[in-house]
Order: structure tokens, then C-alpha cells, then sequence
């Protein structure tokens, strides 16, 4: 009986290169005080001296605000871009890094209109006096946002983003793939990038050490840099009065890249992940992957989603508010990820001193979900069995000539070896000489023996048949009646007749197969036709 293997195990015999990794990080820039009406009302009447608070006193300072960051485009000639609806931003920052010559700046500003929780004003009436006052409410509004799309010389291409309404919230988005990067770089480490990723690297070592050392204080310190140097909605008053930014994680990605021995396996490697585990996502099989118990009172859908983008699949697994997710990235490596998105998921707090602890949780999660994975089979042995028939193969001083798929005269070979399967004393020269040659059509009395006996030479070096002790009789190997019987019906039940079906004349009758070419035949005869139009 074959039990099935972990993920986890055969990914050891077949990954050239690993990579732990903080991914993308999103950062939430509040002042702690400032979240709370209370807090509000306090900023304007005892810091800012104003008898009252009211929203009415918000007016004047984003306008500054929203000057300040005019007058800095406008002074430096940097450029500010107003986003349109649906319009991918990570794109054109793109574009704008790939012609900046600078090693740290601003590339452009972006602005956005977009929903906000801000603090604004209601009426309320004194019970006793009747008179109206204003009071400050929690609210949403759909406001200005401003992005700072910046190099840095450390953690390369990131992001601050301001709203322009009080509380002035903010966000801040770095990605510690870029980090690496910058780093390797700036130490004349030489590597291949893999879009948000590695793919290769002269020093794989240090670049994990690199990725480990991307610590919650680094992180802070290049956020509190580029705050002290762009527009700023506080005054310097206020921030030595203590309204300074806190930092707090919006959602966290842990990565884990695994490079792949061979792609094209790879691929076929990681379907067959999604076919064994489609029951991932049940309870008992999460709280194994999260390491979290799982009642009928845990909040969230238990369920494993696949997600076809294109053609490349991707498996999804969610506990609450946490996602992973797997996936073949570019045809090279399997990429597994957990993205939290609420620290409260696994009772850590939010601010950002807690990353380390949160990494621990995301990279374990990862290692855990490819313990918890089975596969019935390795694809890459089915690849090496596969490769190995269609092969020269040398043993010793003994050289066997390969088997290849389809050579007629290979698969009356497999055939025949099926029909001296059980005999027990084995089979000779001639007994296989003259089933071969009678399935070959030719003249048994004229197959000559040498012939045969250069292909029961080839069969026993790829150990399909085996010689019996002290005679010149022979047995079919357990490897050599499983590859026969495979190969001879995969031939004569899939191949003919579905190439028949596909053939330049048609079949007395209509197939499914038949049809579903000539629908594909049909789409691309139509697009084409679009095309040319079009041109």
C-alpha cells in the first residue's frame, strides 16, 4: 500500500532555493488621541485655545495642509497626478520609478478621492436651557487622500499616504521583497529577481538574514523619516505638545518562495496539490494550518476556494480574518503566503512593535499548511520514470537504447511483455520473438534472434524484465508490467482515438471531443477576423 506524502516532504527533494519573507505590509498612521471625539474636542479647545470644538475649525487647517503639498509639487517639479476611478495605481508608480534617476525622492503625488473616518459636527440642545451646541461624532465622508510615492535608498519603492481631512489619518505601504533588494544590492550580492521575489541569489544565506533582520525599529525609523520630511497636516507646536503619528498594522503578508527544480513539473506538481486537498478548508484542517482552536462559535466561511486568474490556479484557505494563499508564481517557484488582516485573529495587538510576534504566527502558518498538504504522488518520479524510458540508459559497460512513446515497434514490445506476466518459468528469445514478430507482421522464422535480443537487452537495463538465475529465460519486472499495461492503454484508449477525432476526415459521428475543437476552431476564427477589421 503507498501512503500519500506531505507537501512538505517532496518539496524537500526538488526546491533549489527558499525564501522567508515580510511581503507587503500596510501600516495605519493615526494620532492615538485623535480617534476619539473627546480627544478632538480636547486638541481645540485646551491645546488649540478655541472656547468650543466644532468642525467649523477644521477648514483653515486643511487648507494649509493642502497648500503645503501644492506648493512642495510645484516647487520641486514634481508631478501631481489626480488617479481616475478604476485606474491601477501600483501601475503608474511603476512608470514613474523606471524613469526616476535619483537613489532616494518623491516620484510623484497622487491624489484619490476616497471614503474616510473623519470627525465631524451635529446640533445637539441643552435639556434644561433649550439652546443648541455642537458636539463631535465619530463619521465617514468620501474625502481627498494624498499619496507620496517615494525611493527610498533602503527599502526602495513605498508609499505615504494622508488623508486630507481631520483626524488626518494616514497609511503607509512598504514591501520587505524591495527592502532585500536594496540591501543585496548596496553589498554587491548578485541575484535574479522574481517579480516580488527571488529567483535566484549568489548568496542565499545572507539574503535570509537580510529578510530576518527586517525588524519592527527599521521599519519605524524609515516611516519617521519620511514623515519628518514631507508636508505635514500638524504643526511643529503641535507635535511637541505630543500629537505625534502612531504606527499600527493594517495587514501583514508572510511569505515563503520556493524555487523549483523544474517549472513545467512544477506546474502539474502544484494541480495535483489543489486535487488532493480540496477538503483544506474544513474546521478540523484549518485549526491544524492557524495552530488555533476551531468552534462552532469561530467567526468566518470554512471553505477552500480555487481561483483561476488566467490560466495560473491559486488555493485559498481563510481563518476569520486571515487568508493563505498558494500559488505557481511565473512558472517558476510555489509561492505560499499568509495575509493577516486583523492581529486580533491570534490575540496579538496592533501596533507595530508586535510584528515579531506576527511573523512567527505567518511563517509558521505557511510550513504548517505544507505539512498538512498530501499528494497521492510525485509528479517529478512520474517525470523521472517518464524521462528515463525515452533515454539512453548505461549500466556498468552495458549501454540499452531508449523506448520512446510511440515507436510501433516499442509498443509491441509492451504489449507483449503483458502476455508473459504470469507465467512462471519465465520466457526465452523465441517465445517473445514470436509474438513480436506477429504483431509487427512479419515472418517469425524470419525475425532474426539478434534483433531480439538487442531489445531484451534495452528492456532489462530500464528494468523491465529481469534475467532468472542460472538460465536464459526471463521475467517482467512489477516496474516493467505497470509501465506496459499504462503505456498500451493510454496508446490504444486515448491517443487514437482521440487523434482520430481530431483528424482531417471527420468520424461517421459527432463527438464531444470533435465539437469542442471546432468550437475553439470557431473563437480563434473570430477573433481573428475582428482583428483584421479592426486593422
Amino acid at each position: 500500500m503507498t501512503l500519500a506524502r506531505s507537501v512538505s516532504d517532496v518539496l524537500d527533494e526538488h526546491v533549489e532555493m527558499q525564501m522567508e519573507c515580510i511581503d507587503r505590509l500596510y501600516l495605519n498612521l493615526y494620532v492615538p488621541i485623535l480617534q476619539r471625539p473627546e480627544g478632538a474636542a480636547h486638541f481645540w479647545i485646551h491645546h488649540r485655545g478655541h472656547r468650543f470644538a466644532s468642525s467649523a475649525l477644521f477648514s483653515p487647517m486643511t487648507k494649509a495642509f493642502v497648500a503645503s503639498i501644492e506648493q512642495r509639487a510645484a516647487s520641486e517639479g514634481i508631478d501631481l497626478v489626480r488617479f481616475e476611478k478604476g485606474q491601477r495605481k501600483d501601475e503608474v508608480a511603476r512608470e514613474y520609478l523606471g524613469d526616476f534617476p535619483q537613489e532616494e525622492g518623491v516620484l510623484f503625488i497622487g491624489k484619490a478621492q476616497e471614503k474616510a473616518s473623519v470627525v465631524r459636527t451635529t446640533r445637539r440642545r441643552n435639556p434644561h436651557t433649550g439652546q443648541s451646541y455642537p458636539w463631535l461624532i465619530r463619521s465617514t465622508a468620501l474625502v481627498n487622500h494624498y499619496y507620496f510615492y517615494c525611493a527610498d535608498r533602503d527599502f526602495g519603492p513605498l508609499f505615504v499616504k494622508f488623508c486630507s481631512y481631520f483626524p488626518y489619518t494616514g497609511k503607509v505601504c512598504l514591501n520587505g521583497h524591495e527592502y532585500l533588494k536594496r540591501q543585496l544590492a548596496r553589498r554587491g550580492i548578485a541575484y535574479e529577481a522574481l517579480d516580488n521575489g527571488l529567483l535566484a541569489c549568489e548568496d542565499a544565506r545572507q539574503a535570509q538574514s537580510i529578510c530576518d533582520g527586517l525588524t519592527a525599529e527599521k521599519i519605524e525609523r524609515v516611516v519617521r523619516k519620511w514623515l519628518a520630511r514631507l508636508p505635514h497636516p500638524f504643526s511643529a507646536e503641535d507635535r511637541q505638545a505630543g500629537y505625534l503619528y502612531d504606527l499600527s498594522i493594517l495587514q501583514a503578508e508572510f511569505s515563503l518562495t520556493q524555487v523549483l527544480d523544474r517549472p513545467l513539473t512544477g506546474r502539474v506538481f502544484f494541480e495535483q496539490v489543489i486535487r488532493d486537498n480540496l477538503d483544506l478548508g474544513r474546521p478540523d484542517r484549518v485549526q491544524l494550518v492557524f495552530n488555533r482552536r476551531v468552534t462552532q462559535k469561530t467567526p468566518g466561511r470554512f471553505r477552500t476556494r480555487v481561483i483561476t486568474e488566467g490560466v495560473v490556479p491559486s488555493l485559498y484557505i481563510d481563518y476569520k480574518h486571515t487568508r493563505i494563499k498558494q500559488y505557481h508564481k511565473e512558472g517558476r517557484a510555489l509561492r505560499t503566503e499568509t495575509t493577516i488582516n486583523n492581529t486580533r485573529d491570534f490575540a496579538i495587538g496592533k501596533r507595530l512593535k508586535n510584528l515579531s510576534a506576527l511573523r512567527q504566527v505567518g511563517f509558521s502558518a505557511n510550513r504548517r499548511l505544507l505539512d498538512v498538504q498530501r499528494i497521492s504522488h510525485d509528479c517529478w518520479m512520474g517525470e523521472d520514470t517518464f524521462q528515463a524510458l525515452h533515454q539512453p540508459v548505461q549500466v556498468g559497460q552495458q549501454r540499452g537504447s531508449a523506448l520512446r512513446f510511440g515507436d510501433p515497434r516499442v509498443l509491441v514490445l509492451f504489449a507483449a511483455l503483458l502476455i508473459f506476466r504470469l507465467l512462471p518459468q519465465g520466457f526465452a528469445n523465441r517465445d517473445l520473438r514470436q509474438y513480436v514478430a506477429a504483431l509487427l507482421g512479419e515472418d517469425p522464422e524470419r525475425y532474426r534472434p539478434g534483433r531480439m535480443t538487442y531489445d531484451l537487452r534495452r528492456l532489462r537495463l530500464h528494468g523491465l524484465i529481469e534475467r532468472l538465475p542460472h538460465s536464459h529465460h526471463y521475467q517482467v519486472t512489477q516496474l516493467g508490467f505497470r509501465t506496459a499495461l499504462f503505456v498500451t492503454r493510454a496508446y490504444n484508449r486515448l491517443l487514437r482515438p482521440g487523434l482520430s477525432a481530431l483528424g482531417p476526415d471527420p468520424p461517421p459521428a459527432s463527438i464531444p471531443l470533435r465539437r469542442a475543437f471546432q468550437n475553439v476552431d470557431r473563437a480563434i476564427e473570430s477573433a481573428w477576423n475582428a482583428q483584421q477589421i479592426a486593422a
